[in-house]
C-alpha cells in the first residue's frame, strides 16, 4: 500500500508503517520508499504510534519587528486606562501610521500581534484577562441573591419601562419576582418584604448585593460600603447580613445565580412584551410564573427547584412578629387645589385640608395620606412624572357650593375613566338637571355621591336604577331605597336578587302616596296610605283661652288713647 491509498491522517500512516514492519519485517529504507516519506518519518512511526506535533514555523516579520516595542508600550498603558477607553488594533495601527510614519503596515499583521501580546502583557502584570472560577456549594437556607433588571411592558397600550426585582435562594434556586415602577428604596424594601412572605422566612446568614443606591450611600475601599440608615434598620429588623460584591463587571460572577435568573425569567415568561392594564395585574402573573417554575430542574440536577426548596424551607429564619413599614415618610403641604406633590406627581386629598401639612407614606405602589394618625386618602402610585391623580369624593363639599365646576372637573374625567362614576350616576344626573335645572340637579347628584361614604356602592347603584326608572330625582328617595336594600341583604337575602327586585318595584315619595286614591284613576302600582279612622281633635279648650285674652285687652278711648283695663276686686 502506498501513501496515496491512505487518508491524509498521519495516525493512519504511522499505523500502516508499524503494521508492515511487524508483519513483513521490512527495513526503514523499504518502508520509506513504499510510503514515499522520509526515513526520519519511518523511524518516528516505529518509535511511537502517536505522531509528533508539527512545529509552528517562525516566520520573520521585517515590517513588524521595529514597531513591536511601540505596540507593547500602548498595551501596557491600557492596564491602567478605563475599560472603555483602551486601544483596539485599529487604533494602534492608526497611531503607528500617524505618529511614527509606518505606512507599510497592514491591519491583519497588527491585529494578530495585538491579540497575542495583550494577554501576555496582562499576565505579566498579574491581571489575567480570563479569570478562573471556583465552583461553590451553599448550605440550605443560608444565602440568597438580589438584583434589579430592566423590563418593558405595554401598560394601558403604551410601552413603559419598569423594573423587575428578583430574590433567588442560592441553594434551591427558588426565585421570587416582582415588578415596580422605580428602583427607589421603597421598592427595594417592599420587594424584600414580598419575597420573605412568599418564601415563609429569611435566609439565616446573608444576602448578596451589588452597589444598589437603595442600600449603599457610598462605595468605600474593597467591599466596604457606607449603608443608609433606613437599610440598616431594615436588616436589623429581619436579622440578616449583607454581602456586597465587587463593583463593576468584575463582581458580577459573585452573584451569578441571580444575574442569570433575571435573563432566564424574561426570556421564558415575558416574551413577547406583556400587555397589561396595571402593575397589579402583571404581578399576579409573575406570582403564577414563580409557582410554575418550582417544577423545573436547574442544569443537571436530579431534583426539581420545588423539591430542593422543601429541604431548605424549614431552615429559614422565622419572620418577625411586627411588620416593617417600607414607605418613605414625607410631610408636604396641601395646595389650593386640594393636592399634595410627591416625587413630581400630584395626588388629591379632602378639600378641608387645604393649606395644612399632612403626612404621606410613599410606598412602591401606593401613596397613603395621613392627617395625624387617621388615613384620609390612598392612591395608586403614578408611574409617569407630572401625573395628576384625583378622587372625585375629595371635592364633593366644594361642589355643593360650586355646582357649576363639576361638568369640567378633572376629577370627574378620571372617575369616568376608572368606572367610579357609573352609568347610573350619569342617568340620575341627567334626570335631575332636567327637573331642577343645572345647579339644582348637580347638587342633587352631589348628595347622592356623598352616600357612597356610608353605604355600599352596589346598594346605591341599585337604588339609582330604581329611582331613575320612575323619574324620581330626590336624593332622599335614593338614600331610603339604598338603606332598604342594605337591610334586606343583611337579613340574608341574596344581594343580586334584591337588586333585581329593587329595579322592578316602584319607588315613590311620601307625597305621592298621600295623593293616591284607590277609587280614582291613579296608577294602581302606587299604594295609598291607610285611612285614619280616628276622630278629629277638639279645639274647645282653646276658646276659653281666647275669651280670657279679650278680657285683658285695653279699651280704646274716643280720643284714640288706650284706657287702662278694668280691674276686678274680689273679696274672699
Amino acid at each position: 500500500m502506498t501513501r496515496a491509498g491512505l487518508g491524509s491522517s498521519r495516525v493512519e500512516l504511522f499505523e500502516a508503517i508499524r503494521r508492515d514492519a511487524r508483519r513483513e519485517d521490512v527495513g526503514v529504507r523499504e518502508l520509506a520508499r513504499r510510503y514515499r516519506v522520509h526515513r526520519r518519518t519511518v523511524r518516528q512511526a516505529l518509535a511511537s504510534a502517536t505522531p509528533p506535533p508539527r512545529k509552528t514555523p517562525v516566520r520573520a516579520a521585517p515590517r513588524l519587528d521595529p514597531v513591536k516595542p511601540l505596540i507593547d508600550t500602548m498595551l501596557r498603558e491600557d492596564l491602567s486606562a478605563p475599560r472603555k477607553q483602551r486601544h483596539t488594533a485599529r487604533r494602534i495601527l492608526a497611531r503607528l501610521v500617524d505618529e511614527h510614519g509606518h505606512h507599510e503596515l497592514k491591519y491583519p499583521t497588527v491585529r494578530d500581534y495585538v491579540a497575542r501580546r495583550r494577554a501576555e502583557i496582562a499576565l505579566e502584570a498579574g491581571t489575567p484577562l480570563v479569570e478562573a472560577m471556583v465552583p461553590q456549594s451553599h448550605e440550605p437556607g443560608a444565602e440568597a441573591e438580589v438584583d434589579f433588571a430592566e423590563l418593558y411592558v405595554d401598560l394601558e397600550g403604551r410601552r413603559t419601562k419598569v423594573f423587575l426585582f428578583t430574590l433567588r435562594m442560592s441553594y434551591s434556586g427558588r426565585a421570587v419576582h416582582r415588578v415596580f415602577a422605580s428602583q427607589g428604596q421603597e421598592a427595594f424594601l417592599e420587594g424584600h418584604i414580598h419575597a420573605f412572605a412568599r418564601l415563609g422566612g429569611v435566609p439565616w446568614e446573608r444576602i448578596r448585593y451589588d452597589n444598589l443606591k437603595a442600600a449603599v450611600s457610598r462605595v468605600l475601599f474593597g467591599r466596604d460600603r457606607e449603608e443608609s440608615a433606613r437599610w440598616i434598620e431594615f436588616r436589623s429588623h429581619y436579622g440578616f447580613d449583607a454581602f456586597y460584591c465587587r463593583p463593576g463587571v468584575e463582581g458580577a460572577h459573585e452573584k451569578g445565580g441571580v444575574e442569570g435568573e433575571g435573563g432566564r425569567f424574561r426570556r421564558t415568561h415575558l416574551v413577547p412584551v406583556p400587555r397589561v392594564d396595571s402593575l397589579v395585574e402583571l404581578n399576579e402573573r409573575l406570582a403564577a410564573f414563580d409557582a410554575a417554575d418550582d417544577a423545573r430542574r436547574i442544569a443537571n440536577r436530579a431534583r426539581t427547584v420545588g423539591d430542593d426548596f422543601a429541604t431548605e424551607a424549614p431552615m429559614l429564619r422565622p419572620l418577625p412578629a411586627e411588620a416593617f413599614e417600607p414607605g418613605l415618610l414625607l410631610t408636604p403641604r396641601v395646595d389650593t387645589h386640594a393636592r399634595v406633590t410627591v416625587r413630581q406627581c400630584r395626588y388629591s386629598v379632602p378639600a378641608r385640608l387645604i393649606g395644612r401639612r399632612v403626612r404621606v407614606l410613599l410606598r412602591a405602589s401606593q401613596v397613603v395620606v395621613l392627617d395625624g394618625r387617621r388615613e384620609v386618602a390612598r392612591h395608586p402610585r403614578a408611574i409617569t412624572k407630572g401625573a395628576v391623580v384625583l378622587e372625585l369624593d375629595h371635592y364633593l363639599e366644594v361642589l355643593q357650593r360650586k355646582p357649576g365646576a363639576l361638568p369640567g372637573a378633572t376629577a370627574l374625567v378620571q372617575a369616568r375613566a376608572s368606572g367610579a362614576f357609573a352609568a347610573e350616576h350619569e342617568a340620575f344626573w341627567a334626570a335631575a338637571r332636567k327637573a331642577h335645572g343645572d345647579q339644582g340637579g348637580t347638587r342633587a347628584l352631589v348628595e347622592v355621591l356623598l352616600l357612597h361614604r356610608h353605604q355600599h356602592r352596589d346598594d346605591i347603584l341599585a337604588a339609582l336604577r330604581a329611582a331613575t326608572a320612575i323619574g324620581a330625582t330626590n336624593p332622599d328617595v335614593v338614600a331610603v331605597e339604598a338603606r332598604r336594600i342594605a337591610e334586606a341583604r343583611r337579613a340574608g337575602d341574596d344581594h343580586h336578587r334584591v337588586a333585581a327586585r329593587a329595579d322592578q318595584r316602584r319607588v315613590v315619595s311620601l307625597t305621592e302616596r298621600r295623593l293616591a286614591d284607590p277609587d280614582s284613576g291613579t296608577d294602581p302600582g302606587v299604594a295609598a296610605l291607610p285611612v285614619d279612622g280616628r276622630p278629629l281633635p277638639s279645639v274647645e279648650a282653646y276658646d276659653e283661652l281666647l275669651a280670657r285674652r279679650r278680657d285683658h285687652q285695653p279699651s280704646i278711648s274716643p280720643d284714640g288713647s288706650a284706657a287702662a283695663p278694668e280691674t276686678r276686686n274680689e273679696v274672699s
